[in-house]
């Protein structure tokens, strides 16, 4: 049996997600980034699914590419295929979670080198361990990030700041990538925060939730002509549903609400 990439639980309507290569730093390999993709199509498709924790097993989230098991993958690949959408099938296995219509956590600890990195930007929230180590690595090795990075960091990271990092290839602290806007905060125990604030996301109205990350998704790429329509869209779609008129009852009634997918 082949060995298996990624681990998917799902449970109180989060799932929980965990790169499985640990021997390897999770590394990506041709079969990881299958597993990645196919995680993503599965997730995509779940119902009750509300929010997503994404984590590494063993020491590190991901030290970005396996060379070694990549090396012979090069001349015959057609980059230019769009195969996920506006996504390559590499560029899939970060953008592919920011498409995703549920709220997803990154839970970073040891390294996130380079695709590693990407995998972990394409996450709507990155909840890092203090003394993890970050690295735009690709120009180390002569190539460009291409697995959707600049697309993810846009909005995120100082242009200028972005472009030293790119250039050099220099490894950084996680309080560093705190600062510049690679991490959301820092938590000693990143996977366990993930699970916290995905269960406190997952109480929330889930057509609210799909609404507010659909927004998010607009703001990050459109302009006021697109955000404000789309806003009062998202808005006419869950007023008075069951799910809303819960939501106000639970309030008034001072009770944890209950919903329905």
């Amino acid at each position: 049996m082949a060995e298996e990439r990624v681990t998917v639980t799902i449970a109180d309507s989060v799932a929980d997600v965990r790169l499985a290569r640990a021997d390897k730093l999770n590394a990506l390999d041709p079969a990881m980034f299958d597993a990645i993709i196919a995680t993503i199509e599965q997730l995509g498709e779940a119902k009750g699914v509300r929010a997503v924790v994404l984590s590494g097993e063993g020491r590190g989230f991901c030290a970005g590419l396996d060379l070694a098991s990549m090396a012979g993958i090069g001349s015959d690949v057609d980059l230019a295929a769009r195969t996920h959408g506006d996504a390559n099938r590499f560029q899939q296995v970060a953008w592919g979670w920011r498409m995703l219509p549920v709220p997803v956590i990154a839970a970073v600890h040891g390294i996130a080198f380079g695709g590693g990195l990407q995998v972990a930007s394409g996450a709507d929230i990155r909840i890092a361990a203090p003394g993890s180590r970050f690295s735009v690595m690709e120009l180390k090795w002569g190539i460009v990030p291409d697995m959707a990075g600049f697309a993810l960091w846009r909005g995120l990271v100082r242009d200028d700041v972005l472009r030293e990092l790119v250039y050099t290839a220099r490894e950084f602290n996680a309080e560093e990538a705190l600062r510049h806007g690679f991490v959301t905060r820092l938590a000693a125990d990143p996977r366990a925060a993930a699970m916290e604030l995905a269960r406190a996301i997952a109480g929330r109205s889930p057509e609210a939730i799909r609404g507010a990350k659909r927004l998010a998704n607009t703001m990050a790429e459109g302009t006021a002509s697109s955000i404000l329509p789309a806003e009062s869209a998202e808005q006419q779609a869950v007023m008075r549903t069951p799910n809303q008129m819960e939501a106000v009852r639970a309030n008034m009634e001072k009770r944890a609400p209950v919903f329905t997918d």
